[in-house]
């Protein structure tokens, strides 16, 4: 018995969307699962080099849990998992997302749970903490989320656009990115942010993207914090703004990521690639299917 699990990668926050408003991507997290007789994890790419092999790996982690949490623990059978990435390690891509979804929809194959998406997103949830990347790595397209306990959401399909990750070669954990926030808002202040992303949720709604890029700049919730901790952060913003609808900072960063029109994007990349070449450049779109499983044919010897 084997199965194939694909999970997309995603950028969230989008400016003022903090912790709310995430997109899928066409970067993968791909699982090939087989039975075996212990649980074994494989890197098949170069960037998941020196994960853990065995239940410390952050996908068992979370098929334990999932199976605790239905009372099946004992009827866990072991597995053999190669995983293949595409997403940058520590870069603001949601990889973490990514092996929780594949935790989720593994354990809802191996205990044949019969999940619905709903189910799959308020466990996830649960487990980040907010939305923002397991959502979108799940449903697809853009998710813009609630969550007090219960997730609340809604799912917009995006076209139109390219989103152009600019990588660097340096990693950021989230939680050094967490620490540079500000405990409290003022109330006047706590407006300012809302109304920025109210209308920022609007403007994605209706595809209006250059009215997106001006919420982007005007975001209080984390960028003017976070930029702190990524030195390229202001040169590059002004640089990329110059031809993109908007610019910010993808997930705790330090990836940032242009939004530019589908018809100019590859003239563009070019220009901004010849202009710093020691970034990764990787013009990416929205991914508006979410993640699949299904079970995979096994050879006959």
């Amino acid at each position: 018995m084997s199965w194939s699990i694909k999970v997309p990668s995603s950028t969230s926050n989008l400016g003022a969307g903090f912790d709310s408003i995430g997109l899928a991507l066409n970067l993968y997290l791909e699982l090939q699962v087989t039975r075996a007789n212990e649980w074994e994890f494989i890197a098949g790419s170069d960037c998941l080099e020196g994960i853990p092999a065995g239940k410390d790996n952050l996908v068992y982690e979370i098929v334990e849990q999932v199976a605790a949490k239905y009372g099946k623990t004992d009827q866990l059978p072991a597995c053999r998992v190669v995983m293949k990435s595409e997403i940058p390690l520590a870069r603001g891509l949601g990889s973490s997302a990514t092996a929780i979804i594949a935790g989720i929809e593994l354990a809802n194959i191996l205990l044949e749970l019969g999940l619905s998406r709903d189910d799959k997103v308020q466990i996830a949830t649960e487990v980040e903490g907010h939305p923002d990347n397991v959502a979108p790595s799940l449903l697809g397209g853009c998710v813009i989320g609630h969550y007090d306990g219960k997730v609340t959401y809604t799912q917009i399909p995006i076209k139109g656009v390219t989103f152009v990750a600019v990588i660097p070669g340096f990693e950021l954990k989230t939680k050094d990115a967490r620490a540079v926030l500000p405990k409290e808002f003022s109330f006047k202040e706590s407006v300012q942010a809302s109304s920025v992303a109210n209308v920022s949720v609007a403007a994605i709604c209706k595809g209006d993207w250059d009215v997106l890029g001006e919420m982007m700049e005007k975001d209080h919730f984390h960028q003017p914090y976070r930029k702190s901790l990524i030195p390229h952060y202001d040169e590059l913003y002004h640089f990329l703004n110059q031809e993109a609808y908007g610019v910010f900072l993808s997930g705790a960063g330090p990836t940032m990521i242009a939004v530019v029109d589908d018809k100019k994007v590859f003239t563009v990349i070019k220009e901004w690639q010849n202009k710093y070449p020691d970034y990764q450049w990787l013009p990416l779109q929205v991914e508006n299917s979410g993640a699949t499983a299904y079970k995979t044919v096994e050879e006959i010897s």
